[in-house]
Order: structure tokens, then sequence, then C-alpha cells
């Protein structure tokens, strides 16, 4: 496989404005994505730039999340284990 190939891309917009972007990969499998996926969800507060958590596993960090300005290294299971915790994580930063 020598091109990227969308497994999934899906973008709402919710009725205050907030966004929320989910976008996977299929990729080769190589030494940076062991796991032949990479991905970006993003849930972006409306009128805001910075996504308020982002799940991401670009080379060379690997797979990490920010939520709410904080980075950390993310336990990649799998893709529905990922799309779990990235709306939890969204949830949450919508109750505060």
């Amino acid at each position: 496989m020598s091109r990227a190939m969308v497994v999934l891309r899906e973008k709402h917009i919710d009725a205050t404005g907030n966004i929320v972007e989910l976008v996977v990969w299929r990729v080769a499998v190589t030494l940076h994505d062991a796991g032949g996926i990479r991905y970006r969800l993003a849930f972006v507060r409306r009128d805001e730039e910075v996504p308020a958590v982002l799940y991401d596993n670009h080379s060379p960090k690997g797979h990490h999340r920010h939520v709410e300005g904080v980075e950390e290294a993310y336990q990649f299971v799998d893709l529905d284990r990922l799309i779990v915790d990235f709306r939890a994580d969204v949830e949450r930063a919508l109750e505060k």
C-alpha cells in the first residue's frame, strides 16, 4: 500500500457551533505506523481555533492526546476503543 486510504471521515457541527471531526486513514505498516493506521480526532469549541480535545498519532510522537491543553501519551488498543475514549473526553469537555 503506497497511499493512505480514508477509512472514516466525519464532521459534525452542533447547534451551538462546536465542531467534532474524525478522520482515520489506513496506511502502509512502517516503523512509525506499526498498526497501519493514522488518525486525527478533534473537538473544537465554537469561536476557538485550538481543539479542546485532540487525538492523533503523527510521527515522531506516536499515539497521544491533547485534552484542555494537556498533552499525554495514549495507549491505542483499536479503532473502536479510540473513538469511545475520544467521545468520553469530548463529553467531559462539554460539561465544563
